[in-house]
């Protein structure tokens, strides 16, 4: 039963009960409760150090804001419809704790800064909660790349065998993406982190209020320079979406890798039974749930990434009721995000085991080291170019012969050019070939083990 309401003696009637249900927000913007508690309180106490009210009033202010709090903690206090958002919930029921002192809490305040603030409070502790996901994460990567450095494994463009890599120099791309996305979150929480407090509806308030006390109180960096934009501001949740987009980019494209490793076809890694399912027809079959939710789940970040850029992009100043439809998809990408971190931190640690001896002869069924052969060439003073056409040639003849590069003999390659010597052989050979990729950020086992280093430095491992 929705309770008959009106907003001020301007209306004569309440909303039809359709139309409440349909503005209400209370059905999600619960979820802010706390960080409206916390911001209410500090503005109560902004109110009471300005004397706007008196510091008796501030103090019953806060003490029954405190006992809210523990009110839904408990599970005692659950608001419904009738209380339309989370904002005038907490009023509604401080008013009924403290009495008519609770109805001066909304001195020099609108929903539309409260809300703001309430969001941003919200944001920036999820953001330090997936910062830490990361690192978890992260942190996963390194162990395993730790362990096979001298593991290696066929390294892929256009989805075809290029040249084998280092099995730890893959996975740390990864961790590498995660860094990113970790300094990137960072970045964010910048921008998250500016008070819209005491911006009032649009233009700020005739009271005597003192925005960077409250800003103190609530450990914000700054306050907003302009009411407008500070009320209307969602540049903050747009970014913050952008990087959550981004988050889930890099799992899904691990994701799939790890889809295709655990592959009939491909073989290089088995999952393990506690992150996989079965078929419900075919008993044979070993499914990996995990990666494959993580990959559909990157969508519906996507979307509520792009609904956000929808919603504002016709917005005039200051706020408009559109903006009711930022949190929704704000909680369910944070959610998102949390999740899929900590299932592929978990799937990584627990759920598969890479196949070395599959790894160790995948290497070794194709041509990734006619690259090698080319810069053997070059080496000894044949341009590149020309290098490269004849190891093309060579190629192409030994596929028709059903052969592969290591199986010439040394007569066979000094007929292909004189420079070549019994030395190719090693060359060629797939350990020597990762080996020998040491430039700085390759994947020579050298460079490979300075990473590592450079890695644990960043995690502040020692």
């Amino acid at each position: 039963m929705i309770e008959k309401q009106t907003w001020s003696q301007r209306f004569e009637s309440a909303l039809h009960p359709a139309i409440a249900r349909f503005n209400a927000s209370i059905g999600f913007d619960i979820e802010l409760i706390k960080y409206d508690i916390t911001g209410s309180q500090a503005h109560a106490k902004m109110l009471a150090h300005t004397g706007i009210i008196s510091y008796e009033e501030g103090e019953i202010l806060f003490t029954g804001l405190e006992q809210i709090r523990q009110e839904y903690d408990q599970g005692k206090f659950q608001p419904g419809i009738d209380s339309e958002d989370v904002h005038f919930a907490v009023e509604k029921r401080l008013t009924e704790i403290v009495g008519d002192v609770g109805k001066k809490l909304h001195t020099a305040r609108s929903r539309n800064d409260q809300v703001g603030t309430d969001t941003r409070l919200y944001l920036r502790d999820q953001i330090r909660k997936i910062r830490q996901q990361l690192r978890e994460f992260q942190g996963v990567l390194l162990d395993i790349a730790e362990k096979n450095v001298e593991t290696l494994i066929p390294g892929y463009t256009h989805l075809q065998r290029a040249q084998p890599v280092s099995l730890a120099h893959h996975l740390l791309a990864y961790f590498q993406m995660a860094q990113r996305d970790w300094e990137r979150l960072a970045d964010v929480y910048n921008r998250v982190n500016i008070s819209p407090l005491g911006c009032g509806a649009l233009a700020g308030t005739t009271f005597p209020i003192d925005r960077h006390y409250t800003a103190k109180l609530l450990h914000f960096d700054r306050v907003y320079a302009n009411s407008l934009d500070g009320v209307s501001d969602r540049d903050f949740a747009i970014e913050f979406l952008c990087a959550a987009s981004i988050i889930m980019v890099h799992l899904s494209r691990l994701s799939e890798e790890v889809i295709l490793w655990a592959s009939e076809e491909f073989r290089f890694v088995t999952l393990k039974d506690s992150c996989a399912t079965g078929s419900s027809i075919m008993p044979q079959k070993k499914n990996p749930d995990v990666p494959e939710l993580v990959r559909g789940k990157t969508g519906r970040v996507f979307g509520h990434l792009q609904a956000m850029l929808v919603i504002m992009k016709g917005l005039p100043l200051a706020y408009n009721k559109d903006l009711q439809e930022d949190k929704e998809g704000i909680f369910d990408s944070v959610n998102t995000v949390q999740a899929c971190l900590e299932a592929m931190t978990i799937l990584l640690q627990e759920g598969l085991e890479f196949r070395h001896q599959r790894l160790a002869t995948a290497v070794t069924e194709d041509f990734a080291n006619a690259t090698d052969v080319a810069d053997y060439l070059a080496a000894r003073g044949v341009p590149f170019r020309e290098a490269y056409n004849i190891v093309g040639k060579v190629v192409k003849t030994s596929i028709a012969a059903g052969k592969l590069l290591k199986d010439l003999h040394l007569e066979e390659w000094q007929e292909i050019h004189p420079a070549f010597a019994a030395d190719i052989y090693e060359a060629i050979a797939p350990r020597q070939v990762v080996a020998a990729r040491n430039s700085y950020g390759g994947t020579g086992f050298v460079q490979v083990r300075e990473a590592i280093i450079n890695a644990r430095t960043q995690l502040g491992r020692k």
